[in-house]
């Protein structure tokens, strides 16, 4: 099952993200979940939200995922969705 996660940080944290990126890459790169990944970037092009296609067996799966990510741990996050995705091209 394919899952669009999309997360937007609480305003100022750039930060927090700054400082949790190393973590957050390596956590992407621990398994096989992660099928695209990529900061979400405001009008001043700074990182500002994540953008991430997880393969998984269902949506408890996505939602574990989302617990063990550094990023959320570190309470960056205003928002988060888990969105289940068709893909059609790619």
């Amino acid at each position: 099952m394919l899952v669009a996660l999309i997360a937007h940080d609480k305003p100022g944290a750039l930060p927090v993200r700054q400082e949790n990126r190393p973590a957050h890459v390596a956590y992407l790169k621990s398994g096989d979940a992660v099928q695209q990944a990529g900061p979400l970037l405001d009008d001043a092009g700074e990182m500002a939200g994540s953008l991430i296609i997880l393969d998984v067996p269902d949506m408890t799966a996505a939602e574990a995922w989302v617990a063990g990510d550094p990023y959320g741990q570190a309470g960056l996050f205003e928002s988060v969705q888990l969105i289940p995705w068709n893909r059609v091209i790619g």
